[in-house]
């Protein structure tokens, strides 16, 4: 059956998640007599800044498409997508070592300088490293707060439950299987295995399930969303990459040395040594992983990437997953605004420049 639902500005909605996500933080404010003063207020500027909110678009679609009405309970429930986004950011930015996030300090290094100028006893960089884990574990105790709390009635929040558990041990699980790999081969095998478990699922293909899960989609449709997801989700995250060593950081927010410096085992790098000659295999082994990496050292490592060929078929890949993407949405009926807008979706998360 096809359902009919009015399109809504994608900027409207993200506006209305920042609004749900600010409600619920402004219920959690540090006492004065609790110790969490700092905290919170560092963990509200993290959660609120500038971000894609890709996770809650995918989520809300998911549910518009399968019957779901607009209104404040899905909203709340798909902005509680983005609290869990921050832990993983949190927690990733810790394992990674990166020191800047969406053009700002990364949450470890705030606290390290806090630290630092408070002339407090002990180690700055592992008090920034602790108290940021413990800040990621909060936003993933929050996520699940407020998703239970969304206003949904309780045989719909458990629908919902069931996939949003199987996407955090996902991440989870992707997460150390990229520790992994980074102590590893770093083959391309691998670096596929971590891009779909560690980023593609819990981009796309979970929360346009929560989403639909939550409309009462029934399981076999829930099922074949993924093969939506997991092909944009894989995009999404191969263009992460190439952004991650190519991207312009004024615009992405992020140095595009950190991943070069940390040898992140990623598809790129494992398809640039694929293809490498001898003694380009060489100077990726003498410059990549080398943590006081320059500007001039990472200039030679793109024109390495460039000369094997690797960008072009990372780009070839990412197309392919964007196609694969259209094509299964095309196959699954669901209300046209909502395919509209998950066509758009699939644009820019493929083809965006942060």
């Amino acid at each position: 059956m096809t359902v009919t639902v009015a399109p809504i500005d994608p900027a409207l909605l993200r506006d209305r998640f920042d609004a749900a996500l600010a409600a619920f933080l402004r219920n959690r404010p540090g006492r004065s007599d609790d110790g969490m003063r700092v905290v919170h207020p560092v963990l509200h500027r993290f959660v609120l800044a500038d971000g894609k909110r890709l996770r809650p678009l995918f989520c809300y679609w998911g549910w518009r498409g399968f019957g779901g009405p607009d209104g404040g309970p899905i909203v709340v429930a798909a902005a509680a997508l983005e609290l869990f986004h921050a832990f993983t950011l949190i927690h990733d930015d810790i394992i990674d070592g990166s020191d800047r996030r969406r053009g700002q300090p990364s949450m470890h290094r705030i606290f390290a300088d806090l630290h630092a100028r408070s002339a407090w006893r002990g180690d700055p960089d592992a008090y920034g490293r602790d108290a940021a884990l413990l800040c990621g574990d909060l936003c993933a105790a929050w996520s699940a707060e407020m998703f239970h709390g969304c206003g949904l009635e309780p045989a719909r929040i458990r629908r919902g439950l069931a996939v949003f558990a199987r996407m955090r041990a996902e991440v989870i699980a992707g997460e150390y299987l990229d520790v992994v790999a980074a102590a590893g081969d770093g083959s391309l095998a691998s670096a596929l295995t971590v891009v779909r478990m560690k980023t593609a699922r819990y981009t796309v293909t979970r929360p346009v399930q929560i989403g639909a899960a939550l409309a009462g989609a029934d399981p076999d449709t829930v099922a074949a969303l993924a093969d939506f997801g997991d092909p944009l989700g894989d995009a999404f995250q191969l263009r992460d990459d190439l952004l991650g060593v190519f991207g312009d950081p004024a615009v992405t927010g992020k140095s595009n040395l950190d991943d070069l410096r940390e040898g992140k085992p990623t598809v790129l790098l494992a398809l640039t040594r694929e293809a490498a000659v001898p003694t380009q295999a060489a100077r990726l082994r003498t410059l990549v992983g080398d943590p006081r990496l320059d500007q001039g050292g990472a200039a030679e490592v793109r024109a390495i990437i460039e000369a094997t060929g690797a960008r072009e078929r990372v780009e070839r890949m990412i197309r392919a997953g964007v196609d694969q993407a259209r094509a299964a949405l095309d196959r699954i009926s669901v209300a046209e605004a909502a395919r509209s807008a998950l066509a758009d979706l699939t644009t820019r998360a493929a083809h965006r420049h942060r």
